[in-house]
């Protein structure tokens, strides 16, 4: 049976009323909760923002956000296993995490994420829809995470010493055969440094298609082979001859201001403006990516399923989606992280500021690859560090 427009009208307006109850409920229940935010903590742009993210909570609705800072978000999901087949079902030491990808697919895979409720944040209705957020890392959100930020694997040279950079996995085996000692990559799996040895598979991989699947024996071996062939080379013309790595990009930061690595990388292509504003990166600092596209994916948060605080946790992602939250966060002075909403709907002044630029931020338009299904990531860490890592 049809509906009239009257009926159907009416409808609507039942179903958005009904929806700003529940809200006003959670808001309500939100009020004098703790939210214990584990998030990575290793960057001081990523720190000052997030203080003053809890700074606005605490006086706006009247929650105690606490950034802990981690390294490992890993660590973080190791956690919350413990705690839930420890018996701990509602009273959890987490409620809001930092996470994407195979630490994603990990908890929802496991039972171990509140939801579904992304979807049901008032500010969801700004979210670009046109950009990976049901998806992360082939795998469906499905409302157990809200999308926060959009990021892409970016490199970082000096022009005064490297005016030419690598435009391609043969550019930088080529570069780093002309330059022994003064390239190299975290060593996984560091976040960063997985991320280098998922972009040399994207780009490598004779077939592209296995990729956005589940990760087979079969698969994996054939998906790799070039790869590890690759790895076998680069090797020996790295930074320690390839027997010991930086233990981040920080790290790598550090040593490309002083002139020890002529490549350093990251996965937000503002990051070196704040490092040449901070004067850990000289003036002459830029960023650049590969001609055939660099590794890209949006980050969420997610509340796991045995959270304290999840009144408070939904409130708080949803001023951190809020245009506000966002544009503050993409403002380059600030932190430089991209947004997930879709900024034609944004104030102008929004839009200026995200759409401004600083020098050594990345300024060419590099195509974003997708990530693999996040299953690749365990395969791909462990035969590295069993080729590699005991060197």
């Amino acid at each position: 049976m049809k509906l009239s427009r009257f009926a159907a009208l009416a409808l609507g307006v039942g179903v958005a009323a009904l929806a700003h109850a529940d809200w006003s409920r959670i808001q309500n229940e939100a009020k004098g909760q703790t939210v214990y935010f584990n998030a990575w903590g290793g960057s001081e742009a990523t720190n000052g923002y997030l203080s003053w993210a809890a700074k606005e909570a605490k006086t706006r609705f009247g929650i105690d956000v606490r950034h802990v800072k981690i390294t490992d978000t890993a660590e973080v999901v190791k956690r919350v296993q413990t705690e839930v087949a420890a018996g701990r079902k509602t009273d959890g030491s987490i409620d809001l995490m930092w996470v994407n990808g195979e630490n994603f697919s990990n908890l929802k895979n496991g039972g171990l994420l509140f939801g579904p409720w992304a979807q049901s944040l008032p500010n969801w209705g700004l979210v670009d829809l046109n950009k990976p957020v049901r998806s992360d890392f082939s795998v469906p959100t499905e409302g157990y995470e809200s999308p926060w930020g959009t990021a892409q694997l970016t490199f970082i040279a000096d022009r005064a010493k490297t005016p030419v950079p690598p435009r391609s996995a043969a550019d930088l085996l080529s570069f780093a055969q002309a330059n022994p000692g003064r390239v190299s990559y975290p060593k996984p799996p560091d976040f960063h440094g997985t991320t280098f040895v998922k972009q040399l598979l994207l780009e490598l991989a004779p077939n592209k298609a296995p990729l956005q699947q589940a990760v087979t024996p079969g698969a994996f071996a054939s998906a790799t082979q070039t790869l590890w062939a690759y790895l076998d080379q680069l090797h020996p013309s790295l930074w320690r001859n390839g027997q010991s790595f930086p233990a981040s990009a920080t790290e790598m930061h550090r040593m490309l201001g002083d002139g020890e690595l002529k490549v350093s990388l990251t996965f937000n292509p503002n990051e070196a403006a704040n490092l040449i504003v901070t004067k850990q990166l000289p003036a002459t600092a830029y960023s650049f990516g590969f001609t055939g596209g660099t590794i890209g994916n949006v980050h969420f948060v997610a509340i796991p399923v045995n959270a304290r605080a999840k009144a408070g946790a939904q409130v708080f992602a949803n001023f951190l989606l809020s245009a506000e939250a966002q544009t503050r966060k993409a403002d380059i002075s600030v932190w430089g992280d991209g947004t997930v909403l879709d900024v034609s709907r944004l104030p102008a002044a929004s839009q200026a500021l995200i759409r401004k630029t600083a020098p050594g931020a990345l300024s060419e338009a590099v195509p974003t690859l997708a990530e693999p299904h996040a299953s690749w990531v365990e395969a791909l860490e462990a035969e590295w560090l069993q080729r590699y890592g005991a060197r």
